[in-house]
């Protein structure tokens, strides 16, 4: 039996799609780490119930009930049919105190979320659509990025911009084509090559110029 099957065995259950796993405001005590399937993390926002993040295999979510003991601060519902590891504060503790490397990749997770949340703030600070499609690029393809032959690869995913910068998706496929057209980037499905980072900042500066001053 391997290591997963084993955990699940003593942690796992599986959760149909729709279901919900807590509301956001309520109290928790448990964390949860994905085997399979797909959870949507969600916040309310004026009213509106928004989605900030679809977390798949290997992803772990609901943590700071148990760090903090403090109320969800979001709420989570599976996506996808899921088997999930339910981790309960004592099991928590033993799981860090009795392995470095745990504690190791959960910190680096965190550090790397806070990172995310200050780049979203960062990039929502841009009244411009464009100027949010344009940070939005340079930030993926300095964090997240693949060397490429004629630049960097990034993943460019535009049904998940209006969730993640607030664009609709005509208007972010409007200024990739803007983008296109002036040599700046390629595009290929979901893929986009950032052939010059330095040059999609010198046209975000551009964009932010134009925004603020108008037409010269």
């Amino acid at each position: 039996m391997g290591a997963e099957e084993t955990l699940f065995q003593r942690f796992g259950k599986e959760f149909s799609k729709g279901t919900e796993l807590f509301r956001e405001g309520e109290a928790g005590r448990e964390m949860y780490v994905i085997q399979a399937g797909k959870v949507s993390i969600s916040k309310r926002v004026r009213d509106v119930e928004k989605v900030l993040a679809v977390l798949g295999p290997g992803e772990f979510f609901g943590e700071m009930a148990i760090i903090s003991n403090k109320p969800r601060n979001a709420s989570a519902v599976v996506n996808e049919d899921a088997r999930l590891l339910v981790i309960d504060p004592k099991t928590f503790e033993a799981m860090i105190r009795g392995n470095a490397e745990i504690a190791v990749r959960m910190i680096k997770k965190l550090a790397e979320r806070l990172s995310e949340a200050d780049a979203q703030i960062e990039n929502l600070l841009h009244n411009d659509p464009a100027s949010r499609v344009v940070h939005q690029l340079i930030q993926l393809a300095t964090t997240r990025g693949r060397p490429a032959d004629d630049g960097t690869d990034v993943d460019f995913v535009i049904r998940e911009m209006p969730r993640q910068i607030g664009v609709g998706e005509p208007a972010v496929r409007n200024v990739l084509e803007r983008l296109v057209r002036a040599g700046l980037i390629a595009r290929s499905g979901d893929r986009v090559t950032v052939y010059d980072t330095a040059r999609l900042h010198d046209f975000l500066q551009y964009l932010e110029m134009k925004w603020k001053f108008g037409d010269l």
